[in-house]
């Protein structure tokens, strides 16, 4: 089954903690991971251990001096063309332009003093989207927190700089580390221009997007691509802890780039951008709307993401993985799909409710389930209540388990 599971390492451009997977699963790590802290590739090593295999730059800028502020005189402004109506389905001349110009008044640059223990290091640099009128901005926790866990001078605050030019002080609400997700706000007298969220659920490899950000603080810049993978997960990337999920582009994606938003051709905003791969062109990731509205969510109703824990490591069951099992050990369940227990954490839930390696998991809290992610949604935020699950043993035997996940360590 090992063998199944080995993936061609990758090199990696940007921030790893991202995604909000709620199963845990240990990867060794055999790289470092690198945080962009310099305009000309000037790189501060983080903690393998945490981020993953591969080397990764954040997509923000961080300079020795301020960065050169954006000429909003000179930028293009997002108007709606009106070009020729294309046929329906057809791509037309105006139509990635008409879909930038729904969002691109609402995506900001952010700037955030850093400092090393006291001493002022010049900026972090990055993108957010304005996603209601009263100043909410989504954004990427590592652009507007400081993951090193150095001094800074910003203490939560954030200048954020919109397309017209104006600026204001933003204040960190709220930050996920592990999903890389966060929310600052800012106070306006009007109301502002904001991007409409759209789903991610029922995106299709070859979509259109469109990216948008401010790339090496070069606001006002549009990007356009296709979506190359809908379900990239983390231990393709080599990327350990919780598992997550994220959108694969083409789109150019570059330092200045993290926390803008990727649009679809409606003008909704289906992700935001976080990493690239260093040494490659076309392989940019974000982070799914559809995990960011939930974590969101979180934030409203409990100020922190919660993230029940149970400690499996599993593997989407399909067809030919069956096949393979089957011939290797004629006594392995009779299964057409469901999900593959390959790991019980010692000491974990899975251990105490009586999991074992080789279970197929068919029923979770009585919803029959084919993937992890049908799991990942059903556990939800159900931290401490009890949870029935069915699985399927050798000799296609029927066993019937009790599960209380936990909250997971922050620190996992």
């Amino acid at each position: 089954m090992t063998n199944l599971l080995r993936r061609v390492p990758l090199r990696l451009v940007a921030m790893a903690a991202v995604g909000s997977g709620l199963i845990h699963s240990n990867t060794a790590s055999d790289f470092n991971i690198y945080a962009g802290r310099g305009a000309c590739n000037s790189f501060l090593s983080l903690d393998p251990s945490r981020y993953g295999n591969f080397p990764f730059l954040l997509s923000r800028v961080a300079s020795a001096e301020s960065a050169p502020p954006a000429d909003t005189k000179k930028a293009a402004p997002f108007d709606v063309g009106d070009g020729t109506k294309p046929c329906c389905g057809c791509l037309g001349r105006d139509t990635i332009a008409n879909a930038a110009a729904k969002v691109g008044s609402a995506v900001v640059n952010l700037s955030v003093p850093r400092g090393y223990h006291g001493l002022a290091v010049g900026k972090s640099m990055g993108s957010g989207t304005i996603i209601d009128k009263d100043g909410t901005i989504l954004t990427c926790a590592h652009v507007v927190v400081d993951s090193q866990r150095l001094s800074t001078s910003s203490k939560g605050k954030v200048e954020v700089t919109l397309q017209d030019g104006r600026t204001f002080e933003g204040t960190v609400v709220n930050a996920d580390m592990h999903s890389d997700i966060a929310i600052v706000k800012i106070n306006s007298k009007t109301p502002l221009p904001s991007a409409k969220l759209g789903s991610s659920r029922k995106l299709r490899p070859g979509e259109w997007v469109v990216a948008l950000g401010c790339p090496l603080s070069l606001q006002n810049t549009i990007t356009a691509g296709i979506i190359s993978c809908v379900d990239r997960k983390s231990s393709d990337l080599g990327i350990g802890g919780m598992r997550r999920e994220y959108l694969q582009t083409d789109c150019a994606i570059n330092a200045g780039n993290s926390g803008g938003p990727l649009v679809n051709i409606d003008g909704e905003v289906i992700g935001v951008n976080i990493m690239k791969v260093a040494a490659a062109d076309g392989l940019g990731f974000s982070v799914p709307i559809d995990a960011v509205t939930k974590i969101i969510e979180h934030f409203k109703t409990k100020g922190r993401v919660v993230r029940p824990w149970i400690g499996l490591k599993m593997l989407d069951l399909n067809d030919m993985i069956v096949a393979q099992l089957k011939e290797r050990d004629p006594a392995f369940p009779v299964v057409s799909k469901g999900v593959l227990v390959l790991v019980v954490v010692p000491g974990s839930p899975a251990e105490r409710s009586g999991f074992h390696p080789g279970d197929v998991v068919v029923e979770f809290d009585g919803i029959p389930v084919q993937s992890i992610n049908q799991i990942t949604d059903i556990l939800g935020d159900k931290v401490g209540k009890p949870l029935k699950v069915m699985v399927k043993r050798s000799n296609d035997i029927s066993v019937t388990l009790t599960v209380i996940a936990e909250e997971a360590n922050p620190d996992m």
